[in-house]
């Protein structure tokens, strides 16, 4: 039996084209935190790793992969995107998790990874800031930051 199907035999998934499914930022934590070899990887750019901040897993004794999905600031795709994943990441049963903004980019990096071969690759809905509320603001409406999940500035 596969990761993706382990994966999503165990854990709320919604299954996806193209990719093993869609988590809430809640069932990503979980499992992060059950299963050892889980890593998150949050491929919004630099500049939003250094001043938005970067989801915490100390807790979880993990620290997550960060890897550009688009390059900043002219927010072209990073064609070494899969390369820099392999380099990170060898073995391609590894239960990946792919977080961004509001969970558009990382549905992409998501697919990517699948195509490269990794057999479980998850979208954390709503990504870090989740969508926008009723005054067009992040932060608040969903998303990693807005369910209380820990991160920190760098």
């Amino acid at each position: 039996m596969s990761n993706d199907n382990e994966i999503a035999g165990a854990y709320e998934v919604t299954p996806a084209a193209g990719y093993t499914g869609d988590v809430t930022p809640a069932v990503a934590w979980k499992i992060l935190g059950d299963r050892k070899d889980a890593i998150l990887i949050d491929v919004r750019t630099r500049a939003e790793w250094n001043y938005v901040g970067v989801p915490d897993l100390a807790g979880l004794d993990k620290k997550p992969g960060l890897v550009e999905w688009q390059v900043f600031p002219a927010m072209q795709v990073n064609p070494e995107f899969v390369a820099t994943l392999t380099g990170a990441v060898a073995d391609k049963a590894t239960p990946l998790l792919f977080l961004c903004r509001s969970g558009v980019r990382s549905v992409a990096a998501a697919k990517a990874a699948a195509a490269a071969g990794y057999s479980t690759c998850l979208n954390v809905a709503d990504g870090f800031e989740g969508p926008l509320d009723s005054h067009g603001k992040r932060g608040a409406a969903g998303g990693w930051k807005a369910v209380g999940l820990p991160w920190r500035q760098t």
